[in-house]
This record gives C-alpha cells, sequence and structure tokens, in this order.
C-alpha cells in the first residue's frame, strides 16, 4: 500500500512571543559629541555581525546563533542550530550535550519563561521539533545569572521567537532523499499509520485503552471473545510500502501594523513534515558470569528499525509596541509522532538456542503535543526604572499507546527448518502477546516572571548608568501524572499446538483464534504500581546589581534563593497504599561576573556560580519500563538533586566586527552527581538501565573559538570565512556506596581488587565544531553561500558497567555535511544540503576494560549500532 502524503495546515491556535530583549551597550569607548550633526542607524540583531556585537558587550557569557547564520548553514530546527556553538554535540535520541554534559544539566527557556519536557525521557524538548522559520535568535548562556533558574551547569538555552523589522510572507517546500531510507521496498509501517489520519499525528486515538479499563482501576479484567474482538480499534497488522522521500511545508507571514501611536506585528506560521529512517545493526547484552569465569551474551540480536515520523508546528503572535510599552501575546504547538515497528533476531536471556530462530517484534507509537500560551510584558516607565513580566500555560502530553509486543520463532514446528521470510511460529501464553499503555499526562504546568530594574548613578559622557539594580522573581508549577498498563494475550487451551503465522498479517489469525475460544484479553497491570504522580513547585528570588566604575570595569554580582518542592506519590509492589515521597529544599545560589575590557578589542572574563541540577523525569519516576529485549529502565526515585560550583576565566580578541578569537578554561564540581547505569536485572532475566548519585564528580577543561576570515592570508580567498570551536575536558568522579555496591564484583572482597577510575558519565573528553563558508555575491547583490560543516565529540560513557563489565562508550561519531543557499531573485532562494557525507557508524561499545575476560559471540562487543545513511535535501522557498 502506498502512503498518501498531502501537505496541509490544520488551523492550530499557536504562536510565539517576539521577545525584545535589551542588549547592554558597550561600555569600551566614549562617545564623541559633534554639535549640529545627529547620526541615526537601525542594524538588524539577526545578523551574524550583530550576535558578534552583542556576544562582545554581554557581562556574562552569552552566545548565541543569529537567524542569518541559521539559513547559511541550512539549519532546519533548533537542535541544529545549537550544535553549531562552542562545545555543543548533539546526541542519538537523547538531546544536546553541552561542555560534554549530558542534557540532564541543561535547561530551556522560550521568551525567557520556563519550559517543560513533553517528553519523561529528556529534560527539555526534543528541540529538533522547533523549527527555525519563527527564530530570531538562539541564545545560549554558559555562565550563570541569578535570574536565570537554577537548574544549570551545562547550559541554558533561550529561544528568543521571531522579531517583526519589516512584513513579509515566506512559503517554503522541502524535498529530502536518504541513501539508506528511501525508496527502500517493503518498509513496515503499523495499519493505520499510512493514510491522512497518520500524517497528521491522529490515529493514535485508535490505539487508547479499550473502554471497559480506561476509567477504572487495573482489577485483571477478562474481555469477552466479543470484546476481545471489537474493544480494539487498531490491529496487529502492518503494512509494507515504499518509503517516499522526506518532505516539508511550511509557510510563514509577518505583518505590521500601525495602532494608534504604536505598532502591532503580527506573526504566523504553520509548518508540517515527514520523514523515513531505516536503521539495521546489533542489538546486544552482555553478562557476567562471576569469579574465575568469563562475561558472555545475555542477548545477542540483529535489529532492523522502521521509522516514520510526523511533525507539526504552528504559531501565532501578537505583540505591540509603543515608545517604552511592550505587550506580546502568543501561542505555539508541537507535535511529534514516531510510528516505530522494530523486529530483532536472535536470542536473548542467554537462550542460545535461538541464535538463528529467535525473532519478536514491536509496533509502537510514539506521541507528544506541547501547546505554551504567553503573555509578557514591559514598560519603561522613566529611564531609571523599568518593570517587565510574563506568565506561560503549558499543556503538555506523551504517551505510547497500544504498544503491541509478539514473540515467536522462526523454525517449522513439524520439520524444525527455517521458515520463509515473514513467517513465524508461535503460541499463545507466556509473554508472547503483550499491549503497553503508558501516558505521561500534564495536569497543570505554569510558569511566570516578573523583574523591577533601577539605574543610580549619572552617567555623563556614557550610554550606560553606572549602578543597575535589578530585583525579581521566576518559578513555576509542574504536575503530572503516569499511567503504565499491560494487557496480555491469553488461552484457556493449554495443549494448543504451535502454529504458523506471517507476523505481517495475523489478525485474521488472532480473530479466528478468539471466536474458537482459543485466544482473549486480559489485563496483568500491578495493581499497586501502575499509576504514580509527580508534583513540583519551584519558588526563585533574586537580586543583582551592575556595577560599572569606569568604561572598561563591568561587574554583576548576583544573589537567588530557591525553594523546590517536590512530591513524588507511588505504590511499592504488592502494597495497598500509596507513599508519599516528599522533598522540600532551600538553595542559595550565588553568582558573579567580572567583564575587563583591556581595549576596545580584547575582554577579559571571570564568572563563579553556585546552582543546582535536577534530574530527567524517567530518572526519578517509581516506574519499571519494560522492553521486550528485557532491557528495562527503572527509575529511582530516591534520587537527589545535583549541587554544582562552576569556574570560568575567558580571554576574548575581536579584531573585526565579524572576526574573534576566544579561550576559556573551566572547571565544575559537582554534587551528588546524577550518572545513568547499566546491570543485570535484580530477577535474573534481561538488564537494568537505572539511576545513581555519585557523591561527587570534578571536571575542567578549555574551549577553544574562531572565527576568521580567510582573506588575512591571501586577498584571493577574501570570500571565505573559517569558523572552528573545541572544547577539551577531563572528568573524574567519586563513586557514590550504592554506586560501589552495584559496581563492585562480589570477589573484590576477598581479592582486595578496586574498580578502575572513570570519568563522568556522559561527559566527552572533546567536542569539535568547524564551518567553512565561502560566499559571493552578484551585481544585484544577491548572496550565494557554500558551507562545509563538521562536527564530532570523543568517546563518552553512556552508562557504567556493574558486576564485573565494564563501562559503556558512545564512539565519536564524525560528521560533515554540505550546504549551498543560493537568492535566485528578490524573491526566490534555493538550498541544497547534503548531510552526514561520511556515513559513519552510531556506535555504543563494552569498553576494554572489564575484570574478566571476554567471551562474546563473533568476538562482537557491540551493544548498539547502525548506520544513518546520507541524505539530500532540497528546499525551495518564495518571499513576497
Amino acid at each position: 500500500m502506498k502512503i498518501y502524503k498531502l501537505s496541509v495546515a490544520v488551523l492550530f491556535l499557536s504562536g510565539s512571543v517576539a521577545y525584545a530583549q535589551q542588549t547592554e551597550q558597550d561600555t569600551i569607548t566614549k562617545e564623541k559629541r559633534i554639535e549640529g550633526v545627529v547620526i541615526q542607524g537601525n542594524s538588524s540583531k539577526k545578523t551574524e555581525t550583530a550576535v558578534l556585537g552583542e556576544q562582545k558587550k554581554a557581562i556574562i557569557q552569552k552566545q548565541a546563533v543569529s537567524a542569518e547564520e541559521i539559513s547559511r548553514k541550512g539549519i532546519s530546527n533548533v537542535e541544529q542550530g545549537l550544535t553549531k556553538v562552542t562545545g555543543i554535540t548533539t546526541v542519538e535520541g537523547r538531546g544536546l550535550f553541552v561542555r560534554g554534559l549530558e542534557e540532564r544539566y541543561n535547561y530551556l527557556l522560550i521568551n525567557g519563561l520556563g519550559s517543560p519536557s513533553n517528553n519523561p525521557f529528556q529534560k527539555i524538548i526534543a528541540l529538533k521539533q522547533f523549527p527555525t522559520d519563527v527564530v530570531g535568535k538562539l541564545n545560549i548562556y554558559k555562565t550563570f545569572n541569578s535570574n536565570l533558574y537554577g537548574d544549570f551547569a551545562g547550559a541554558t538555552f533561550d529561544i528568543e521567537t521571531l522579531t517583526i523589522d519589516k512584513p513579509f510572507t515566506k512559503v517554503e517546500f522541502s524535498v529530502g532523499v536518504n541513501t539508506l531510507s528511501t525508496f527502500r521496498d517493503n518498509f513496515k509501517v503499523s495499519e493505520g499509520a499510512d493514510g491522512m489520519e497518520g500524517y497528521l499525528g491522529l490515529n493514535s486515538k485508535d490505539r487508547r485503552l479499550p473502554d471497559e479499563i480506561r476509567n477504572s482501576r487495573p482489577s485483571n479484567y477478562k474481555f469477552t471473545s466479543d470484546e476481545s474482538l471489537n474493544s480494539f480499534k487498531d490491529s496487529w497488522n502492518v503494512d509494507n510500502v515504499k518509503s517516499m522521500p522526506n518532505t516539508s511545508i511550511g509557510f510563514t507571514t509577518a505583518q505590521k501594523v500601525k495602532l494608534g501611536t504604536g505598532n502591532l506585528g503580527i506573526l504566523f506560521s504553520l509548518n508540517q513534515g515527514t520523514k523515513f529512517e531505516y536503521k539495521e545493526g546489533d542489538n546486544n547484552q552482555f553478562r557476567s558470569q562471576g569469579e574465575n569465569s568469563f562475561i558472555d551474551n545475555m542477548n545477542f540480536l540483529s535489529r532492523k528499525q522502521y521509522n516514520y515520523e510526523t511533525e507539526s508546528s504552528a504559531l501565532l503572535g501578537f505583540g505591540y509596541k509603543n515608545k517604552g510599552t511592550a505587550i506580546n501575546l502568543n501561542a505555539f504547538y508541537l507535535q511529534n509522532t514516531n510510528n516505530i515497528i522494530e523486529d530483532n533476531f536472535g536470542y536473548k536471556d542467554n537462550l542460545v538456542q535461538n541464535k538463528n530462530s529467535g525473532f519478536f517484534r514491536t509496533n509502537q507509537l510514539d506521541v507528544s503535543r506541547f501547546l505554551d500560551l504567553q503573555l509578557t510584558a514591559s514598560q519603561k516607565i522613566t529611564d531609571r526604572h523599568q518593570i517587565k513580566a510574563g506568565a506561560s500555560y503549558v499543556i503538555n502530553n506523551y504517551s505510547q499507546p497500544d504498544r503491541k509486543i509478539i514473540d515467536g520463532n522462526r523454525t517449522d514446528p513439524n520439520t524444525g527448518e527455517i521458515l520463509p521470510e515473514n513467517m513465524i511460529q508461535m503460541r499463545y501464553g507466556g509473554n508472547n502477546l503483550i499491549r503497553q499503555y503508558l501516558d505521561v499526562d500534564s495536569r497543570f504546568y505554569g510558569s511566570a516572571f516578573a523583574e523591577y530594574q533601577l539605574s543610580l548613578g549619572e552617567k555623563g559622557d556614557r550610554k550606560d548608568y553606572p549602578i543597575q539594580i535589578a530585583v525579581g522573581y521566576n518559578g513555576f508549577s509542574d504536575f503530572r501524572k503516569t499511567s503504565y498498563r499491560f494487557l496480555f494475550g491469553r488461552t484457556t487451551n493449554a495443549s494448543l499446538a504451535p502454529f504458523v503465522i506471517n507476523v505481517d498479517t495475523p489478525q485474521n489469525t488472532f480473530d479466528t483464534s478468539i471466536k474458537n475460544g482459543d485466544l482473549f484479553y486480559q489485563e496483568g497491570s500491578d495493581i499497586s504500581q501502575f499509576y504514580s504522580s509527580f508534583y513540583q513547585i519551584i519558588n526563585g528570588g533574586y537580586a543583582n546589581i551592575n556595577f560599572k566604575p569606569t568604561d572598561s570595569w563591568d561587574v554583576l554580582v548576583g544573589a537567588r534563593y530557591e525553594n523546590d518542592m517536590t512530591l513524588i506519590r507511588y505504590s511499592d509492589q504488592g502494597a495497598d497504599i500509596k507513599n508519599n515521597l516528599e522533598k522540600n529544599k532551600d538553595f542559595f545560589l550565588p553568582s558573579l561576573a567580572i567583564k575587563k575590557a583591556l581595549n576596545n578589542k580584547n575582554n577579559l572574563r571571570f564568572a563563579f556560580s553556585k546552582t543546582v541540577t535536577r534530574p530527567i523525569l524517567i530518572e526519578t519516576m517509581p516506574i519499571k519500563y519494560i522492553s521486550p529485549d528485557n532491557v528495562n529502565i527503572v527509575g529511582n526515585q530516591n534520587i537527589q538533586n545535583s549541587e554544582n560550583y562552576n569556574f570560568d576565566l575567558k580571554w576574548e580578541y575581536f579584531p573585526t566586527s565579524k572576526e574573534m578569537f576566544a579561550v576559556n578554561l573551566f572547571a565544575k564540581r559537582i554534587d551528588n552527581a546524577i550518572e545513568r547505569s547499566l546491570t543485570a536485572s535484580a530477577d535474573a532475566t534481561g538488564s537494568t538501565i537505572t539511576f545513581f548519585n555519585a557523591k561527587k564528580a570534578e571536571l575542567y577543561g578549555v574551549e577553544l573559538e574562531g572565527i576568521i576570515g580567510l582573506n588575512r592570508i591571501s586577498e584571493s580567498l577574501r570570500n571565505f570565512t573559517l569558523g572552528a570551536n573545541a572544547t577539551i575536558m577531563h572528568s573524574n568522579v567519586e563513586r557514590s556506596q550504592e554506586q560501589l555496591n552495584m559496581e563492585e564484583p562480589t570477589w573484590f572482597k576477598n581479592t582486595g581488587e578496586t574498580l578502575h577510575k572513570r570519568g563522568l558519565q556522559g561527559a566527552a573528553p572533546y567536542t569539535i565544531n568547524a564551518d567553512l563558508k565561502y560566499e559571493i555575491k552578484n551585481r544585484n547583490n544577491l548572496s550565494q553561500t557554500f558551507s562545509l560543516v563538521y562536527n564530532v565529540s570523543g568517546s563518552k560513557i553512556y552508562a557504567t558497567g556493574g558486576t564485573g563489565t565494564d563501562n559503556y562508550y558512545e564512539k565519536p561519531f564524525h560528521q560533515v555535511d554540505f550546504v549551498y543557499q543560493g537568492q535566485l531573485t528578490k524573491n526566490w532562494n534555493l538550498k541544497f544540503a547534503v548531510q552526514n557525507i561520511l556515513d559513519s557508524k552510531y556506535k555504543i561499545m563494552l569498553g576494554e576494560k572489564s575484570y574478566l575476560p571476554l567471551n562474546l559471540e563473533n568476538g562482537n562487543n557491540a551493544l548498539v549500532n547502525y548506520y544513518r545513511g546520507i541524505t539530500f535535501n532540497f528546499t525551495v522557498g518564495y518571499t513576497f
């Protein structure tokens, strides 16, 4: 069946704040007054030059990616844009790493307001869902200031949505082809995903819990034959289609209307896209056999995964400006669906006899929806007094409805021979047919801020007052509930012989068995643990003083008080009542930033701060997330916040308005650092990913960054610009007692051996980003830009090992992209990009320093690996 795709826009009420930030004025050089002459200018804040100038003037260490750079590099979403910044890399499915620190150490603001994650497996929104058509600038704060939330160690990202300099309307269409995924025959998609409802992400409604149990507690409900046939709206079948090119369509319009003495800006944007992705590779697990033995395979699997992903976004914003008044009312909506069919071949749980015949399939739909309504306002009362405030209300939901798992064997039950492709042997009962329903729903999320700014002293010949004082509040409330339920295919006919089915079309066989009384569905959820709640209220008050004693000195002293009230309601297995785990803690978070302008081209900066890090939701959710390969995720409700001490010393050199060199020395101490661990399950089947606090971690490193015009080498290279940045870092961890209990083999007590020293989980020893730009303009001043972009990060610990195994390491992934952008006419523009030119292999490997010898299948120590293919993307846009 062919997948039909229609690029249509659904009018979601959505939008975003045209958030105006007041940049600090240049404190380096004094202006000379010339009587009778007034020179005025209005430079765009979206250009790379303007962003570089703002970075130079700011007192805190703030970097940014401009709208111009976003366009030039063919960046289609926020995640791609942020990876162009020093020390930031993206990791497959786990968000952004800053200075080698995992995503849990980052925080997201949208127009200055707090933003929750719409996915319990990530700390912040999957930023690839956020299109760049509506982004004015991406701000990255790598040093802490008291008006930021205290949840800070890697960076705080602030997405400033598009400000309206001049009216425009833009339509853009994109098509992409991947060498591994596009035009693949027999690409598998869930039945129901290959129509218009699947394209718009509306097919999840057919995968909800059946009416019989949806609004009731689990009671081992047994579905009748009629209910087993009719209460489930979706099917076990999958369609085999030809995967088509990836497509996206976007529409953005920005208009200005004169309203009284001010201007009303209106921003409206719609984006819709689809993507096909195929992955094939290893999916293994390892186990320790104990003292004087070896490490062998628990799982030895070959995996094929088919992803059909849709992304929708809509934005609607109103911004009013009049002299010192600015009011913005906005909303935006993000939706992502990922239809996943995953086939695994081989054995699990050390059942080596299934090496050539084992098989199981997962049919999964991930759905996330995010609606953010924002209101912000600022008022300049006099030249010395200013107030600003804002509030947001967010509805965010994540679900995996009816995640279906079918387990079988590829041998003929009569002959023992391997069955033809797509045919499997199976029987009813056990865990051979499972339906899982995970829902993480927002009950309430609200964020707010308010700030009063006061300027003291006299300007004299300077642009700014020498003393600026700000006092304010920001905080949020986040209430969520989690439901996790299981239904199993059961049988009353224990003597039913194994049978052979086509795994792509088993529904008719199951229906016949239900009618014959050989199969029925029954809920098997843990009555005590199916439901949990999470409540968090953060209230923060702050004050900071920006003191500028001379034109060359800038000192910012801040203090923040933050109260963290957290309540987790959950049940222990088999318990009749809920536990109320309360965590109420106060934090005092000081910060200091000093900038010394050595001259009008050189800055020297120092920063110190204390901050906290809060865990990702899945790290603290008291559930056992079960996967069919028996690699389960278990949250730790007792996980503690980390407390961080951050130091930075930076030198910056700006030889011209378009060039920059910087060297930044940094160090951090993280008490109670949160780390991911992968160890054997307590029930002796499969493996468990769980989370512990280390006692402390220490890390230090250097960041190097430069942007240079190559005309410095030769005038013939005047159209070339080279940008490069690198982070080199070392980390060391002191394990907690919980980690020692998990990581140390039992025989160490007898042998006196000790664990190897290791770095912080998730911390990369180096990251490198570079891009080479060639830009030319024709006689009509229309530009064409060619960019070659490269990034990589060093081998880092994906998860710590246990009971004799070494750690698991995420290996370097070298990515090279080529981007061409051409302005053909005043209205037409083209983009052409080739992504992942090297087609590197993504790999997570068992380390080479295990405490026992390895006895692995085929000597293969890969935990996970796969290729992503090379993607060719062509975009055409028309602006009027």
